[in-house]
C-alpha cells in the first residue's frame, strides 16, 4: 500500500447520486501491475462497504511509456464486461486510433512512449529498415478484437450526480454538450487555471501532480503512475471524495 500525501478524505461542493459509490481512476500508462492492485482493492472496498450502486471510471491514458499496455487493456476489457465500467478516452488512445488508421502518425506517437505500445503488442522494430507502414500492418494482426471493442466502449466525458468525468478537462465557459471532443482530451493551461465553477465538478488527469490535486471546482488524479509507481483511486460517496 502506498501512502497518499493528501488527506485520506475531503469533502467538496457536489454529491454523487444517493446510494452510488464513484471509483474513478487517473492515468495508466501501461502499469497493469498497479492497476491489477487497483481493482483488487476496489473489489475489497465493495466487499467491506457495501452499497447499492456502484459506478467505476478510468480516465483515459491506459497505454504508452509504461511496459504493459497490452495487459492494461486485457484487463479493462474484463472490467467493461464484468463491472459495466466506463472508460474515457484519453490522447494517448486517440493516437493509436489515429495510428491504426493511418501509419504516417508514427513518427508522433513515438513521441509519446508509442513504440512501449507496439513492443507489448509483440510488435518491435527488427531491424532499421522497417518501415511505418511495416509496423502498421503488424500491429493491425497484433491488435485483438477485444481492444477494438473496449476502443469502441470509449466515451469523452460521462457525468455522474454533480461531478463530471473527463480525460483532460472542459473549455470553461462552453456548456458541457457543446464541447470540443480534442478539448476534452488535451486541454491544459485553459481549464487548469480557471477558478471559476463549472456546470459540474471535474474530475480529471492528464497533467501530471505529484500527488492529487483538489482544487474548488476539479480534482487532478494523474499521479504519473508509469515514472511514479502510484496510480491514483478515489471513491466518491455524497460529497465526500476518499482516496482508495
Amino acid at each position: 500500500m502506498h501512502q497518499m500525501s493528501a488527506a485520506p478524505s475531503r469533502s467538496v461542493n457536489a454529491s454523487a447520486p444517493a446510494a452510488t459509490r464513484i471509483y474513478a481512476v487517473g492515468d495508466i500508462h501501461g502499469r497493469a501491475d498497479l492497476l491489477s492492485e487497483i481493482t483488487a482493492r476496489i473489489d475489497d472496498d465493495i466487499r467491506r462497504r457495501p452499497v447499492a450502486h456502484t459506478v467505476e471510471i478510468y480516465l483515459g491514458d491506459y497505454i504508452d511509456r509504461g511496459p504493459h499496455s497490452r495487459t492494461v487493456m486485457d484487463l479493462l476489457a474484463v472490467r467493461l464486461v464484468a463491472n459495466r465500467a466506463v472508460c474515457l478516452r484519453g490522447n494517448h488512445e486517440a493516437v493509436m486510433e489515429g495510428f491504426l488508421q493511418d501509419p504516417a502518425i508514427l513518427q508522433y506517437w513515438q513521441q509519446l512512449g508509442g513504440m512501449q505500445t507496439l513492443a507489448s503488442y509483440g510488435v518491435e522494430l527488427r531491424n532499421g529498415t522497417e518501415t511505418a507502414n511495416d509496423l502498421h500492418r503488424r500491429f493491425l494482426d497484433a491488435f485483438p478484437r477485444e481492444h477494438e471493442l473496449v476502443m469502441q466502449c470509449l466515451r469523452n466525458q460521462f457525468s455522474c450526480g454533480d461531478f463530471l468525468f473527463v480525460h483532460a478537462g472542459i473549455r470553461p465557459d462552453v456548456p458541457l454538450d457543446d464541447q470540443d471532443p480534442n478539448d476534452l482530451i488535451w486541454i491544459r493551461d485553459e481549464f487548469l487555471d480557471c477558478t471559476r465553477n463549472h456546470e459540474r465538478f471535474v474530475v480529471h488527469g492528464h497533467t501530471p501532480v505529484p500527488h492529487p490535486d483538489i482544487r474548488s471546482n476539479r480534482i487532478n488524479i494523474d499521479t504519473a503512475a508509469w515514472r511514479t509507481g502510484t496510480l491514483t483511486c478515489i471513491a466518491i460517496e455524497g460529497s465526500t471524495i476518499l482516496f482508495l
